[in-house]
């Protein structure tokens, strides 16, 4: 599904790489988790993942195609949930919707329905038609995932999905994050909540310093390092808890 080659980012002024020779391949089906402290460079890898920032080095390609060559292209089959809220908070939730389907070219049949099904989902309906600058942190949250999901895309970026809803949204999304890879599509998924990624990742990388520090499976992590959580690999291999 995805494949990152070599990705390397440098900014303007600075020396250090802020994502350093990284490359990473996930799997059609897969719910692969991004790990890394603050700093470590994940952002910066989205951000070049998602095409919002171009890159130093490398390549990135979604089945096959290129970033670089057929941005557009990549683009079209990518749903992004970032960490920040940067909406026309003069739109109301409906109308944002729409705009993003717009976007994306979604057909008014399979708008309609996705449009009432996350709607519903997310406990939205009474609020749908309300201004986006009136909504509290977590209805944002809620308009963020829906917009990036309207046009059913291959690969779903999130991160820090979680990050404000309430415990049934949060269920939902996690459920919704299993049936898209069960359709074959797959999640690209970056949380501070380690205990979430361990339940419901199939592998994850973690990075530090902009590099590359480990990628393991999650059952394997199980099977074969029963005294050893997730979380504890990660402060380990970090220096975390140092």
């Amino acid at each position: 599904m995805l494949t990152i080659d070599n990705l390397t980012k440098k900014y303007l002024k600075s020396d250090v790489k802020a994502v350093d020779g990284l490359s990473l391949e996930i799997e059609n089906g897969e719910i692969f988790g991004f790990l890394g402290p603050n700093g470590a460079g994940k952002s910066t890898t989205i951000k070049c993942l998602t095409g919002i920032l171009p890159f130093s080095e490398g390549d990135i390609k979604l089945d096959g195609v290129s970033l670089l060559k057929n941005p557009i292209e990549v683009k079209m089959n990518i749903g992004y949930v970032p960490d920040t809220h940067d909406f026309y908070e003069r739109l109301t939730g409906a109308e944002y919707i729409n705009f993003m389907a717009n976007v994306y070219g979604v057909n008014e049949n399979d708008r309609k329905n996705r449009f009432d099904k996350y709607v519903s989902m997310f406990r939205l309906n009474d609020a749908i038609n309300d201004y986006i600058k009136s909504y509290s942190h977590g209805m944002r949250q809620k308009i963020s995932i829906i917009g990036a999901l309207i046009h059913n895309p291959k690969l779903w970026v999130l991160d820090e999905p979680l990050t404000g809803l309430d415990p049934q949204s949060a269920f939902d999304l996690k459920e919704l994050m299993k049936q898209h890879c069960a359709e074959g599509n797959s999640v690209f998924f970056s949380s501070h909540v380690l205990e979430v990624v361990e339940k419901i990742c199939d592998r994850v990388a973690i990075i530090n310093k902009g590099k590359l520090v480990t990628v393991c499976d999650i059952n394997e992590l199980k099977e074969k390092r029963e005294d050893l959580s997730l979380e504890e690999l990660f402060l380990s291999l970090t220096g975390e808890s140092q």
